[in-house]
């Protein structure tokens, strides 16, 4: 579990107590809370924290299977559009995955693309939704 799962799920906790006990403080005495809604109230509150708690679970998953996505793409050749430096169009590019890396800001995964052979090669670093094609 991550850390802003632990501390979202103890911050829930948190607004729920204080939720609770100024309910206890503003009640009318001679109507005092039910029971049941106290109770249908907690339920809520836990059902939010598992909801919460599977979130960030199912992103941890999604990022694995990312990265291992992207480790598959190594030595492929992969279609992507680029900006083409005289026009400032979008042309078709194809070249081979050489290194897939992790981007420190965003957490994604990157990918090292070569383009051309001999003195014409060109290095682009590519995220996974920019491929739109992939050949072995």
């Amino acid at each position: 579990m991550s850390t802003s799962a632990i501390t979202s799920s103890s911050s829930i906790q948190m607004d729920y107590m204080k939720l609770l006990i100024a309910q206890l403080q503003n009640q009318n005495p001679l109507e005092p809370l039910d029971n049941n809604e106290m109770a249908s109230q907690l339920a809520q509150f836990s059902e939010l924290e598992q909801l919460e708690s599977m979130k960030s679970s199912f992103a941890q998953v999604l990022e694995t299977a990312e990265r291992s996505y992207a480790n598959s793409l190594l030595g492929k050749n992969v279609t992507f559009y680029a900006e083409d430096e005289t026009s400032g169009g979008l042309e078709t590019k194809v070249g081979t995955v050489d290194s897939v890396f992790n981007d420190p800001e965003t957490g994604k995964s990157l990918l090292g693309v070569t383009v051309g052979e001999g003195q014409e090669v060109n290095e682009y670093t590519l995220n996974l939704g920019a491929v739109i094609l992939i050949e072995n």
